[in-house]
């Protein structure tokens, strides 16, 4: 019979890559997910019942265990950007990954993989940075083999940078961001899903951290990617100052109706986050221990980026005619 891996978060952006990659390699594949039917497209990843969404609350023990058991291997791949409700960074990233490697050292589960960020520290002036230091130290204290894996900003078909931008240029002749000078290193979400699957098989183990092949400042990756939808746009770096006091301004709001206004804008530790470099330590091991070589920005975005161009998918077109000599 075919090993079993779960996978919790399997149906988000990166785990379901992790679960297609996995599912050509002849895993069963379990997606622990909080709403299994909105997971259902996963299933077409592999044959008939190799791929099955099931419910998981990652905040529950007992919830955390009917998912994995039986499991060979385990994937976290669970995160938020920002504070919702009852799912907070400690509950999700922090105590939530904990409970995870914990159970899974409980039942005897073979490997584990858990999927952390760039910027994890547990002296972090930001939230987010801390409680992903935090479940780091909670993995490994019941899984010292786990491999952790720190990427940098992903990129991507569905991924929530690129194409947010690109969204908001459509709108607005100005492109406001913040922490312009602040250095990134974009990495292809399918690259971190081939890492993800070496853990799982075990072909490697420890912390990893993973960027692409181009190092770029916010200003430069706005500029990279306008280039690419062919729109012209004037980026505004807004001061920390400001964008801090437009920050508090959404959080204050979702505060006060009760989440109704979810602020996927702009929070305040996302300001704190962005006064720092996202970019992979010289001393860190990454792709090259891996004998991976991550694919460059210029290959992947124009192949998804294209709808927002003026004239979408007939924007090549339209250049060419333009070009064509009248007889």
């Amino acid at each position: 019979m075919s090993k079993l891996v779960t996978i919790y978060g399997g149906s988000g952006f990166v785990g379901r890559y992790i679960a297609r990659r996995l599912a050509k390699d002849g895993w069963r594949i379990r997606i622990a997910v909080r709403r299994p039917n909105e997971a259902l497209f996963t299933k077409p990843y592999g044959a008939v019942g190799q791929v099955e969404p099931v419910f998981c609350n990652i905040r529950d023990d007992a919830s955390v265990r009917m998912a994995m058991m039986g499991a060979d291997a385990v994937v976290n791949c669970v995160g938020i950007l920002n504070v919702a409700g009852k799912n907070g960074f400690d509950a999700v990233q922090a105590d939530g990954a904990e409970r995870i490697a914990r159970i899974a050292a409980e039942l005897g589960v073979k490997t584990m993989v858990h999927l952390s960020a760039i910027g994890a520290d547990a002296n972090s002036a930001s939230a987010y940075a801390r409680s992903k230091a935090k479940g780091e130290a909670g993995v490994l204290q019941h899984f010292p083999d786990a491999m952790i894996l720190r990427p940098s900003v992903l990129f991507g078909t569905e991924d929530g940078f690129f194409n947010k931008f690109a969204a908001m240029s459509r709108f607005t002749p100005v492109l406001p961001i913040t922490g312009g000078g602040s250095k990134f290193q974009p990495v292809w979400v399918d690259d971190v899903a081939a890492a993800a699957v070496m853990g799982v098989e075990g072909k490697a183990k420890g912390t990893f951290e993973l960027g692409g092949p181009d190092q770029a400042s916010l200003t430069e990756l706005m500029k990279t990617m306008l280039g690419v939808i062919n729109r012209k746009r004037a980026i505004f770096n807004m001061p920390f100052g400001l964008a801090s006091l437009m920050a508090s301004v959404f959080d204050g709001l979702q505060g006060a109706t009760g989440g109704l206004f979810n602020n996927t804008l702009l929070t305040r530790d996302q300001v704190k986050n962005l006064k720092k470099d996202n970019i992979v330590s010289a001393d860190a091991r990454g792709f090259a221990q891996l004998g991976i070589t991550p694919m460059a920005m210029g290959a992947i975005m124009p192949g998804y980026l294209w709808r927002f161009r003026p004239h979408g998918q007939y924007e090549d077109i339209q250049a060419s005619a333009k070009n064509l000599k009248r007889s």
